[in-house]
């Protein structure tokens, strides 16, 4: 597990070269084009991408990979690696630049933009145990589409009110609330496969 959370720290530096040749290659100061760039571009496609990279090339051949829950700790684990060093980035490094402490950077990012990856995560590794339990391969796109959808519209609003953006986290939080439920049946459910055969 620990293996799985460094590489999403590893992928946050692909991620920074990718999101600045994008934002300095095709921003152009308007607003919605700004706004679009940051949210669905250089911060949500890029970044779920590189995520989702961890689970398909790393994780699927791990032996520990077993279990339909086992998707959202791993999608967890991927995210919040990369959550990790994007905060110790924007705490030390980019508070002064936001004009704020970085005491206030940190705590705004504790109920934001972190929660928003790990959020991202388990929406991410539900769709993509499906992936590998199920084999249906429309749940690959799920689980690229869908986070970027949540991590998207939270980085497109938040270039226009914070308020909106932080919306987007209780939408979120509430859609995973659901998609537990539906995995631990899922669990549930090959468990007691596992259980008839063993009876057999």
């Amino acid at each position: 597990m620990v293996e799985v959370f460094l590489l999403g720290v590893v992928t946050t530096i692909p991620a920074g070269f990718l999101n600045n040749f994008i934002l300095k290659t095709f921003k152009n100061g308007d607003i919605l084009n700004d706004a679009l760039l940051t949210g669905f571009f250089a911060g949500g496609l890029v970044e779920e991408i590189l995520k989702f990279s961890v689970l398909y090339f790393f994780v699927m051949k791990k032996n520990e990979f077993n279990e339909p829950m086992d998707g959202i700790v791993y999608g967890v684990l991927a995210s919040l690696g990369f959550a990790t060093y994007e905060n110790i980035e924007y705490v030390y490094f980019l508070a002064d630049k936001y004009e704020v402490s970085s005491f206030s950077m940190a705590y705004t990012r504790a109920f934001s933009a972190v929660p928003m990856h790990g959020l991202a995560g388990v929406v991410m590794g539900f769709y993509f145990a499906l992936y590998s339990f199920i084999g249906d391969r429309k749940y690959i796109g799920y689980a690229l589409v869908m986070p970027l959808l949540f991590h998207g519209s939270y980085n497109f609003l938040l270039s226009f009110n914070g308020i909106y953006a932080q919306a987007i986290v209780v939408l979120a939080i509430i859609f995973c609330f659901f998609l537990h439920k539906v995995a631990k049946q899922h669990q549930s459910n090959k468990n007691k496969e596992h259980e008839d055969k063993l009876t057999k």
